[in-house]
């Protein structure tokens, strides 16, 4: 089954994974290959190493989605007849436009802009990252311009953190911290304890920052707009569940890789969202069957020399081995998860790192399953 035919209906497909498996760069891949479809697709990344940029031959990308030019696809030898759109979410930008969104006037969210407390929340706070990044995906589910979004997530350990982020970041901000926060002066102090005076006041005398009174300014500041935050996780929530949306796993072949989506996808399941499929990476197909290296070695003998053979046949039995043990890890994982055949990549010979390379992956994820073999065959071969 080609990846196609698993995003059959889908508005959304969700991308996770560990890292190091080429979730990127399939993420980009998917997105081209729709696009080419017909399809106005744009693909989201988060990823601080820029390789969607780069592999999209982009010099930068930033917080809205920039039109890769149709001019350079086609040079690459595909057709497209939709948009292939890219964006890299920076989650300060995000958070900041939230604010603006939700806050009662300009004033106010400029006033929550400047405080210490939000500046740290929406960089440094564990979630912060995750939230905004959901809220750019529904912002651009919501706006209905595209047909598809791509959206390249964390390491799959964080992926979880990134779905359950909108949920955290709201019970945070309609907790009983908040609460007390903005009652009247005092209280904020009573619920910190009196032993924290001491320390509150030489913070206050080294850095300048006068801890409480930020909280209790930010926590005043924010007020009924927590109602807003509410209410998007609530929507973020659905659209995450929704039909319409699909989750798709990437792994490699290795055994970490594959306990890893084993894991994530009995948690997607458990959790009630919608998984699509399976995309395994850096596969070495065997295509030797019951034969063994040593077999093939001696037929060659003949052509190649006794010492180039022996090279030959060391090489071989090398890939022999991996080529074994990723078909027993691929049958785990199979069993495990069950549902529509993953969808194999083969090992390239080099790194994907530019439209070429997204070709490559783009043909083995769309291809038909004959066309397929085909392919499969010229890159073991």
């Amino acid at each position: 089954m080609s990846i196609a035919e698993l995003l059959e209906g889908k508005r959304v497909c969700v991308c996770g994974g560990s890292g190091g498996v080429g979730k990127t760069t399939t993420s980009a891949a998917i997105a081209l290959g729709m696009a080419a479809r017909g399809a106005k697709v744009a693909v989201v990344t988060i990823d601080p190493a820029r390789r969607l940029a780069n592999a999209l031959g982009l010099e930068e990308l930033d917080n809205e989605p920039h039109l890769v030019a149709p001019e350079r696809l086609a040079g690459a030898g595909l057709s497209i007849d939709g948009e292939l759109w890219a964006m890299m979410l920076d989650p300060k930008r995000t958070f900041d436009e939230l604010i603006e969104r939700i806050a009662p006037d300009p004033e106010r969210a400029e006033e929550i802009k400047a405080n210490r407390v939000y500046r740290e929340l929406s960089t440094a706070v564990s979630g912060s990252q995750e939230f905004t990044a959901i809220a750019k995906l529904y912002d651009l589910d919501q706006a209905h311009r595209f047909d598809l979004l791509v959206l390249d997530t964390p390491p799959s350990r964080n992926a979880l953190d990134f779905l359950d982020a909108p949920g955290r970041l709201t019970s945070f901000l309609e907790g009983r911290a908040l609460k007390a926060f903005t009652r009247p002066t005092g209280v904020g102090m009573r619920v910190l304890g009196r032993g924290a005076s001491p320390l509150l006041a030489a913070l206050r005398r080294v850095t300048g920052i006068d801890l409480l009174s930020d909280l209790s300014t930010f926590f005043a500041l924010l007020g009924d707009m927590t109602n807003d935050f509410s209410l998007r996780a609530a929507q973020v929530e659905k659209m995450l569940r929704a039909d319409t949306t699909g989750f798709v796993l990437v792994s490699s072949a290795q055994s970490e890789a594959i306990d890893e989506a084993i894991w994530f996808q009995r948690t997607l399941v458990d959790s009630g969202l919608p998984f699509c499929g399976v995309i395994v990476n850096r596969f070495h197909h065997d295509l030797l069957g019951d034969s063994e290296p040593e077999d093939l070695a001696t037929e060659l003998a003949a052509a190649l020399g006794h010492d180039l053979t022996a090279r030959v046949a060391e090489n071989l039995h090398d890939y022999h081995v991996l080529a074994r043990r990723d078909t027993l890890n691929l049958e785990r994982l199979e069993r495990a998860v069950g549902g529509p055949s993953p969808v194999l990549i083969p090992h390239f010979d080099s790194d994907v790192h530019d439209i070429d390379g997204l070709l490559r992956l783009h043909a083995f994820l769309f291809a038909p399953a004959e066309e397929r073999e085909r392919l499969i065959a010229e890159v073991v071969a």
